[in-house]
């Protein structure tokens, strides 16, 4: 039997809580209830208070309540949720969590999945699970279910949600992931204009005995990357493709934020860092792009996705971040210069074929990488054979450097 950790607000959502803890009873497992609400006295009785809640926010209910301030009360609670949702969890009391609200419970229960390692089960039974969750999503496994009418009471509709919300969260907690060999993780990023470089690195890699993790370099990609380095998952990292930077610093849709780059640095992980797809910009369809942009070189990768050519300008200054964020290296790190262009459409003769910008780029970052830092120039295109195999031998001499040290 299995404790599933339910988050909601009883004072609005008593009745359904209720019928999901039956529903959850009626499997053999238990549930543990968090009561997140504030205003209104709760229907069922909770496991944990919602005074406990606001505690572990390090604020007392009776403020809140008094305050009246929805957006403040919803930022406490989410907060307490949080500490308490892993304290829980470390404590074995819990082995799944389900949530259920709308706006104001999904920003709750998904913060505090949002805090339990990858591999625990989340679901949330949300109203607005069939928008943009991104924002409640984050780099986590949380599964969003969307409540179809909304949550107020048990009806014909949200009977059906509910049972089959509990069935899931109950088979996600009885499911056993099949043994297998685990070998050291290589963590790398890749876009379609880096995808031959990384095929290519992830066979040597593998052929060495490193199981490789490929993330997409679409902004929620990074973050996952980076949040896995953070956790300790990586023996070693091959970021060739920090394109998220140029979204992040020109105003694309698929910036990772301003961290992108410091997980491995901070933790002293084997890295190997290379300027791949720098030279673009990403937007959705055309008509997305912002008016202040007109008369730049676009090109359309697809019919949902514009590319628009960084500048010299703004390559300079994106080598010096690239530099800054290498600089931060507590462990053994290189960056490698791909000469002959940093993406399929930069290479000689392609869209984005631009030299003064990639001499921008590179230049920049040979002036501003610590000197003790690995500077390596490769006369080939990124996604040239010559490339893809100094980047790979280049990471597994990182790493073993690593182990030899220890």
């Amino acid at each position: 039997m299995a404790s599933i950790l339910i988050i909601a607000t009883l004072d609005t959502k008593g009745r359904e809580v209720a019928f999901l803890r039956d529903q959850i009873e009626s499997r053999g497992h238990s549930a543990v209830i968090l009561d997140a609400g504030v205003l209104g006295a709760p229907a069922i009785p909770a496991s944990v208070s919602r005074e406990e809640v606001a505690r572990a926010a390090g604020v007392e209910l009776a403020d809140l309540a008094a305050e009246a301030d929805r957006g403040k009360a919803v930022a406490a609670m989410a907060r307490g949720a949080e500490v308490l949702a892993r304290r829980l969890f470390d404590e074995g009391r819990i082995a799944g969590v389900l949530g259920l609200g709308g706006g104001s419970g999904t920003a709750i229960a998904t913060a505090a999945m949002r805090a339990l390692p990858l591999g625990v089960p989340k679901l949330m039974v949300s109203t607005v699970a069939s928008g943009d969750v991104r924002g409640f999503v984050g780099v986590k496994d949380i599964v969003m279910m969307p409540a179809i009418v909304d949550v107020s009471g048990v009806n014909r509709i949200s009977r059906r949600v509910f049972a089959q919300a509990a069935g899931a969260v109950c088979g996600m907690v009885e499911t056993r992931v099949p043994p297998a060999e685990d070998r050291p993780l290589i963590c790398a990023s890749m876009f379609g204009n880096t995808t031959p470089c990384v095929e290519r690195a992830r066979a040597i890699l593998e052929a060495a005995g490193y199981e490789v993790l490929v993330f997409h370099a679409t902004g929620a990609g990074g973050q996952a990357m980076e949040s896995l380095i953070e956790a300790g998952y990586a023996a070693g990292v091959l970021d060739v493709t920090t394109t998220e930077w140029a979204d992040q610093l020109v105003g694309g849709v698929m910036a990772a934020g301003p961290a992108r780059l410091e997980a491995a640095a901070r933790g002293g992980f084997p890295a190997l860092i290379a300027p791949g797809c720098l030279d673009m910009v990403n937007f959705w369809a055309p008509e997305t792009v912002p008016a202040r942009f007109s008369g730049r070189l676009f090109y359309r990768h697809n019919p949902n996705v514009t590319l628009m050519r960084t500048t010299p300008a703004e390559c300079a200054e994106l080598g010096r971040i690239l530099a800054e964020k290498v600089n931060l290296s507590t462990g053994p790190a290189a960056v490698y210069l791909p000469l002959r262009g940093i993406s399929v459409v930069a290479a000689e003769g392609g869209p984005f074929h631009w030299p003064e910008a990639d001499a921008a780029l590179f230049d920049a970052i040979r002036r501003g990488l610590r000197q003790d830092i690995e500077l390596h120039e490769i006369d080939a295109n990124i996604n040239d054979a010559a490339f893809a195999e100094a980047v790979a031998n280049g990471l597994l001499r990182l790493v073993r450097q690593t182990v030899n040290a220890t």
